[in-house]
């Protein structure tokens, strides 16, 4: 089996359906076995294609369906796999679905994963599992065995022998390398057309690496064995392959803060002709010394910048760490017996000038905002002060104001400049407590040297809990679950309610009209048939009858109602005092006072004085 295939089944077993897939297989749909060779699978492609192709089905005389299309192109598509001994043997490992997933990762869905997942089995989920512990393994077990020799613990055992994963990380690099310079020029992708094809990996830039890695792994060698005591040479010597290592990664970054970021026009302008006439090498050599960009802003533009901007604060790093490593072979060779703060003083430079320099360039990128559009950091800017640069604004035609969508660009700008000073001031702080640690055990402090390394220690523990309690807790949800707990305890409520029975699922046949009609004259009955005290206080409690009272309408007069009471009357010009302002209640008051008694109804004239109004 493959290594990729090996890999996959690996990492991806539990994201694959266990369930056999009810589609046929590409053996059924050739009819072959699974050993079928190659002629076997030509002759039953031509059998199958003489029974299944749709033209050939109406020349039979039968009616061609979608159904038919389908299963003869994916028959064919089952050929195609199947012929190919690459493919076959991936669909062969993994079926039709997980062949799919690797040729096409774009085309997986999310939920038919989350569900494969949730239904796998316990030993494909530890698998995921073993990989994520492999990695922390991998990434910490050198700094734990490199920590333990300093505090003594491993007695006197060689640094050759504790180094033991650093040279296994080595031999994967150097083999890596290796492969890349085997591959040869990669192959220009159809979609580029020849003139304007650059290969990204040219074979000096694969060499180069390759050098510069082995300079590297001589430093780490002398290191140990002049740790060991195997070797006498000075101090100097043994960081002669650092220096050449620092050197060549020096001269690759200023080259590249050197580098101008130009227009097509510019570039065509400066060489003296178009681009697409130059050679291979010519056009080598403008990558090397341009960086194209369609226009002098924008998002490409922008990160264009933050490489130049990025190279530069390598070449500083790079520098710092010379001048410590120097510092440090000078406190060793010579016997100075500085203070290691001193010789880590280069070290502290260059945190300051990194955070600065980020500072900095947070700063200018809102200066070029705030100068784009004045009124993006000043939202509460006077009328007078907008009337005034209306004004400007008309007096330069050429500027012209800013869209929406450039207003938006600008803030996101700044905000991600925000962004990068924070979390370059949160790292460069985290970063300078270790290496005050690192410093005070360097100068005698008497804790161990895993409390260096505890923050990575614990970090990385708590991540990998956190996968393991992700990979392990998820478990398909039924969307069923509890519905006859639910429909039991809703039937049981319903019969204790008194609503007559309880539904048990079945079948539900809604009453008749004539059903209805029936059942609700039947409680209209009961309800108009009182008991015989019921009548009794209804009786004696009914109220005599009286015509309702009316109203006539008198344009001298107004509104005048007829067989009203006194006690009504009084309560509905209460209700209107109450409700109305209080300058209205004393005019309704007055109202009241000086009203005339002539009324037409006699109720309404016999005004009561004994009425109180609050």
């Amino acid at each position: 089996m493959r290594f990729d295939i090996a890999f996959f089944l690996c990492c991806c077993r539990s994201f694959l359906s266990s369930r056999q897939s009810e589609e046929e297989s590409f053996y059924d749909l050739l009819s072959v076995d699974k050993h079928a060779t190659q002629d076997e699978l030509k002759r039953a492609y031509k059998r199958q294609s003489l029974q299944m192709h749709p033209d050939k089905l109406a020349q039979k005389g039968k009616s061609v369906t979608a159904d038919d299309r389908d299963r003869f192109t994916r028959m064919r598509n089952a050929y195609e796999v199947l012929s190919d001994p690459r493919r076959r043997e991936t669909y062969d490992a993994i079926g039709e679905r997980g062949m799919k997933w690797m040729e096409d990762p774009l085309s997986i869905d999310p939920q038919e994963l989350a569900h494969n997942f949730a239904t796998s089995s316990i030993l494909d989920r530890s698998k995921i599992f073993a990989i994520f512990l492999a990695i922390y393994v991998a990434v910490f077990l050198l700094p734990i065995l490199i920590c333990l020799m300093a505090d003594g613990t491993f007695g006197g055992a060689k640094w050759v022998a504790v180094l033991t994963p650093l040279w296994i990380w080595d031999v994967f690099i150097l083999f890596y390398h290796t492969r890349v310079i085997m591959m040869g020029p990669i192959k220009r992708p159809e979609h580029i057309p020849e003139e304007e094809w650059v290969d990204p990996l040219p074979m000096k830039k694969r060499v180069s690496a390759l050098v510069r890695f082995v300079f590297l792994v001589l430093f780490q060698v002398l290191l140990a064995l002049k740790m060991d005591a195997i070797i006498a040479f000075p101090w100097w010597a043994v960081f002669i392959p650092l220096y050449f290592w620092e050197v060549m990664a020096l001269k690759k970054k200023i080259s590249l803060t050197m580098i101008n970021i130009v227009t097509h026009a510019e570039l065509e302008l400066a060489i003296g002709k178009n681009f697409a006439a130059c050679n291979a090498f010519e056009r080598e050599d403008i990558h090397r010394r341009f960086i194209l960009v369609p226009a002098k802003s924008g998002p490409v533009y922008d990160a264009a910048c933050r490489i130049k901007a990025e190279a530069k604060m390598d070449v500083v790093r790079i520098l710092a760490r010379v001048v410590f490593t120097v510092l440090m072979v000078l406190n060793l060779d010579l016997g100075k017996e500085w203070s290691w703060w001193i010789v880590f003083i280069p070290i502290f430079v260059m945190v300051v000038c990194i955070v600065g320099s980020s500072f900095q360039n947070w700063v200018e990128v809102q200066a070029e905002a705030a100068k784009r559009d004045p009124s993006l950091f000043d939202q509460t800017a006077d009328v007078e002060q907008g009337y005034a640069q209306m004004d400007e604004d008309t007096k330069n035609d050429d500027d012209q104001p800013l869209t929406d969508e450039e207003k938006e660009e600008l803030k996101t700008k700044v905000a991600q400049a925000a962004y990068r000073v924070l979390g370059t001031c949160c790292t460069q702080c985290f970063f300078l407590v270790l290496l005050c640690v690192l410093v005070g055990k360097m100068q005698g402090a008497g804790y161990s040297w895993l409390v260096i390394i505890s923050p990575f220690l614990a970090a990385g523990g708590l991540v990998l809990c956190c996968l393991a309690c992700t990979i392990f807790c998820v478990s398909e949800v039924d969307e069923n679950a509890g519905l006859a707990d639910f429909d039991t305890r809703v039937n049981e409520a319903t019969a204790a309610a008194g609503y007559g029975a309880t539904y048990d699922g079945g079948d539900y046949t809604p009453p008749t009209t004539d059903q209805a009609g029936q059942q609700q004259q039947q409680q209209q009955e009961q309800q108009s048939v009182p008991s015989s005290s019921t009548d009794a206080r209804a009786a004696e409690t009914k109220p005599i009858s009286k015509p309702p009272p009316t109203a006539t309408w008198d344009p001298e007069k107004g509104e005048i109602w007829q067989n009203t009471t006194q006690d009504e009357e009084d309560e509905e010009t209460t209700n209107e005092v109450i409700s109305a302002p209080k300058q209205e209640k004393t005019d309704l008051l007055d109202n009241i006072e000086d009203a005339q008694p002539a009324v037409v109804d006699p109720q309404l004239s016999e005004a009561s004085e004994d009425f109180d109004l609050d």
